[in-house]
């Protein structure tokens, strides 16, 4: 996330969540519970090896080094930890079980032999250049599979991956744009990467493919769902729908396709002359100075006063629909799902075949969210419609007791009818749906993810203002506010995910690990695997002068450890893995910040550098799975 947003947008009122948890939590749960180990997740079946893998065949199934039949511990966990004492390099540190390489940093070619930017500080790529370069905010991503032979391939696929943000001094060498040049490659550095990916001679690397492709501000999309020819997303000027911005966290769906959450989009907007912002614009952030991007100085559209361009805020801020194998296809903005800061959208298939998503709205004091598909989503696919376009969006409202509500956001409600004047207006301003109906504001939900028992999972980051200005104030017997270190909720839908109501608990205090060995704080990326392990992405300040880091919990036992820490100022983000989950990708956002005097990642530090952003691959060293 970028941390230049500082602003609070909620101010509804509602039961803020911090005294929700005083009456409900006590350290007997913290950290504990369990989870059924068994065989899930949604991994897609991709079209077959093909004449695109030109570099020569990636290597075949089973794995050239067969897993080593090892002695399992008591837990699901047995690799040694990253200790305390490696804190705070500008290398990246991993467990001595592990080994990494680097792989698509920014400014590499999408395709071989396209063009190249290397970190040299002299010089910055062009606007044309980097529309066919990886771009740079490495964030949420996952791995189509290659079939071959009606196998799901775990060393060739299809890898999206999101491209979050990139400050100007970064991007451009300059705090400012001075042209309409510097804009577009700034833009064009955001957005989505689809790249195909192959594992040949014992490492990763890129092939050419005809499926690879960029997806950036400038880039056709379309929209579907309740807001599709809403006046809401028509401009004066007429001007089509282009572009997707600051991508997020991510999500995949069982039908093989992409879900990319378009997260802090009001920071790009800004105002060339006098403009007075509505209601709407200030409960989404909106204002004249954005976060200081200046693409309004130079493209009309994201100028707030230009009249020809009033609605073009709207169009952002949505999760967006990619067909990794149809790099003609024009992705698809699902309103259905809801228009806020998405961080991510995790889905899964609930009782009847129904698709259910799960989604974070990343700002202090916003909500969770979820949506139901209308009915079985394959019976849907076989009459031609999308599961995301029809359903039912709801937003979470916890109780003291353990339990908790599910509010649909419809135009049918009273309340809703007396604000809006169709669906969708609901679904285009749903915070301010959100708020009328008493959503529970929470500290930063992000990431979510789903356990294989149906348990599910979000990440709440941290927050730090809770007291400032008005806003909830602490209790001294509750860590929580402030809420310095976050931590990490869990619930179970009634009825498998259908319901209306659920059961909650606290999952995680990062605040109760400070003083053990595996300390951490800010966790962001969550990812549960099939055997109930959660894997936990830390974004923000770390104890113990560690830099953002990965890590391993067991929920079963409680037992967490450190797998990776990552180089200094960067996000530890992004994570998905083979079929076989024998390798595991993740991505450091922003390393140093960009500054060669902290970190020149990946190149050598000391080499002056500009640190890019880039995936890291991870396996284990005998070749077992990634996290045991």
């Amino acid at each position: 996330m970028d941390r230049e947003d500082e602003v609070i947008t909620n101010r509804s009122g509602n039961r803020p969540f911090g005294d929700v948890l005083q009456v409900h939590v006590s350290r007997r749960r913290v950290l504990a519970g369990s989870l059924a180990a068994a065989a899930g997740g949604f991994l897609s079946s991709g079209p077959s090896w093909a004449a695109d893998v030109e570099a020569g065949k990636p290597e075949q199934d089973p794995l050239d080094h067969p897993q080593v039949d090892r002695p399992q511990a008591s837990g699901l966990i047995n690799f040694q930890p990253v200790p305390l004492s490696e804190a705070g390099g500008a290398e990246v540190s991993i467990s001595a079980d592990y080994d990494y390489e680097v792989l698509i940093p920014w400014g590499d070619p999408l395709q071989p032999g396209g063009p190249v930017y290397d970190g040299d500080p002299t010089t910055r790529p062009t606007a044309a250049d980097q529309a066919e370069m990886i771009g740079i905010g490495h964030d949420g991503m996952w791995f189509f599979p290659y079939v071959h032979e009606g196998k799901e391939s775990s060393n060739a696929g299809m890898l999206c991956i999101n491209h979050e943000f990139g400050r100007n001094n970064h991007v451009l060498g300059r705090g400012i744009p001075g042209s309409l040049e510097d804009v577009r490659l700034s833009q064009h550095a955001h957005g989505v990467s689809v790249v195909a990916i192959v594992r040949r001679d014992g490492s990763w690397r890129q092939i050419r493919s005809p499926y690879s492709r960029r997806v950036h501000v400038n880039t056709p999309v379309a929209f579907s769902g309740p807001a599709a020819g809403s006046r809401l997303l028509e401009t004066p000027g007429g001007g089509e729908p282009l572009g997707t911005l600051n991508n997020c966290a991510s999500g995949h769906t069982p039908w093989g396709t992409y879900l990319t959450c378009e997260e802090n989009v009001h920071g790009y907007f800004g105002a060339t002359e006098r403009w007075t912002a509505t209601p709407e614009h200030e409960r989404y952030g909106f204002s004249a100075g954005g976060f200081g991007y200046g693409w309004e100085k130079y493209d009309r559209r994201f100028d707030l006063a230009d009249p020809d361009y009033t609605n073009e805020e709207n169009r952002f801020g949505w999760v967006v629909e990619i067909d990794p194998w149809n790099a003609r296809q024009t992705p698809i903005k699902r309103t259905a799902l809801g228009r806020f800061r998405h961080e991510g959208a995790a889905v899964a298939v609930g009782e009847g075949g129904r698709a259910v998503v799960y989604m974070g709205d990343d700002q202090r004091f916003d909500y969770i969210y979820k949506f139901v598909s209308a009915d079985d989503w394959q019976a849907m696919r076989a009459r031609g419609v999308s599961p995301l376009d029809e359903g039912s969006l709801y937003v979470a409202r916890f109780n003291d007791d353990g339990t908790g509500e599910w509010l649909e956001l419809t135009i049918d409600h009273p309340l809703l009818a007396d604000r809006f004047a169709d669906q969708a207006a609901v679904v285009t301003f749903a915070r301010v749906a959100a708020d009328l109906l008493g959503a529970t504001p929470m500290d930063r939900p992000e990431w979510t993810t789903v356990a294989p028992n149906g348990d599910v999972y979000c990440s709440l980051t941290n927050n730090d203002q809770r007291g400032d200005d008005g806003l909830p104030g602490p209790d001294a017997a509750n860590p929580l506010a402030p809420n310095l270190s976050g931590h990490i909720i869990r619930w179970r839908d009634d009825q498998h995910h259908l319901g209306t109501t659920f059961s909650w608990d606290i999952f995680l205090i990062a605040a109760t690990t400070h003083d053990s060995e595996d300390a951490f704080g800010s966790p962001d990326g969550l990812w549960a695997d099939p055997d109930g392990r959660l894997f936990i992405a830390t974004d923000g300040p770390q104890p113990a002068g560690l830099n953002d880091q990965m890590l391993v919990a067991d929920p079963a036992t409680g037992e967490l450890r450190r797998l990776l820490e990552g180089v200094i100022s960067c996000e530890v983000t992004g994570i998905t893995v083979t079929p076989d989950r024998r390798t595991l990708f993740c991505n450091l956002q922003h390393p140093g910040n960009g500054n060669p005097a902290a970190t020149s990642f990946p190149a050598p530090f000391g080499s002056g550098k500009i640190p890019r952003d880039a995936t890291l691959v991870i396996r284990r060293k005998d070749r077992g799975i990634v996290g045991s």
